[in-house]
């Protein structure tokens, strides 16, 4: 399984900032090895986030995305306690989710 998510989330306002950095090797299948043969793609093909259980975020990503990436949004209504879900998934089936508490 891959390591965790480190997630930060922030309230201000009415509103919450959420940070995600996702430990992933994300190969585009495109690069090869140092024996020439080409490293098979492995990529994160979803990301949705929650609040509360709630769903305010879903994407679909590819193989352009760079390794470990990270991710940037705001929680509209999130307060300081509430918590915020981040998952993904990846076209080799595995999946992730952490979870943070707003600050």
């Amino acid at each position: 399984m891959a390591d965790p998510m480190r997630i930060r989330a922030q309230a201000a306002g009415d509103k919450a900032t959420v940070r995600v950095l996702m430990s992933h090797e994300m190969e585009s299948g495109q690069r090869k090895d140092a024996a020439g043969k080409t490293v098979p793609a492995w990529f994160i093909q979803e990301v949705t986030a929650s609040h509360n259980g709630k769903p305010v975020l879903s994407a679909e990503w590819g193989p352009a995305v760079s390794k470990n990436p990270f991710l940037q949004f705001a929680v509209k209504g999130a307060k300081a306690g509430d918590k915020i879900a981040v998952t993904w998934k990846d076209n080799k089936g595995d999946t992730r989710t952490d979870e943070a508490t707003v600050s």
